[in-house]
């Protein structure tokens, strides 16, 4: 019978035996990312991400044999996270996967709800881009994510991205 790794095993040394099939490593692999990706299926998922969370740890169980490079391991959750969660949004008919602003840089915690107010003011569509760019895709990443042509995905943000600017900082009339 194996037991639990200790919390302080580093994570190349848990990812490795995982990849090598140490059930009770995968365990506590999981367990470890857990919080990180139900964070981000929750600002994408809203009401869903309970069920975005499993589908995307199910998703980084199936896939992490495929995973190379161990210092790669963050990001390609988080790639995998937010492709499940937008799919579970889509799926179960969450119209609005935004609200992305846990931001990472956060001076002044009203900025936070202003952000969110803004936000809840754009398309969909438009508050689709923005948040998967806060998340640090890319725009081929967002084109695949959202199963969009990279043109439409540029143009959208492009868009949001003005959108946003205008409503941020309505001009004086």
């Amino acid at each position: 019978m194996k037991t639990a790794h200790e919390p302080t095993t580093p994570l190349p040394a848990l990812l490795r035996q995982a990849q090598l099939g140490d059930d009770q490593a995968m365990n506590d692999l999981l367990t470890r990312i857990t919080p990180y990706v139900a964070r981000i299926c929750l600002s994408i998922a809203h009401d869903n991400s309970s069920d975005a969370t499993q589908e995307a740890l199910l998703a980084v169980y199936r896939g992490l044999a495929g995973l190379r490079e161990p210092a790669a391991f963050y990001g390609w959750v988080r790639s995998v996270t937010v492709r499940e969660a937008v799919r579970t949004a889509k799926r179960l008919g969450d119209a609005v996967p935004c609200s992305p602003v846990e931001a990472r840089y956060e001076a002044n915690p009203l900025d936070t709800v202003y952000i969110n107010d803004v936000l809840e003011r754009l398309s969909t569509a438009h508050r689709e881009v923005l948040t998967l760019r806060v998340y640090g895709l890319n725009e081929e990443e967002m084109a695949e994510t959202l199963s969009l042509p990279i043109g439409t995905v540029r143009s959208r943000l492009h868009r949001a991205r003005r959108r946003f600017q205008e409503a941020w900082q309505p001009s004086a009339a």
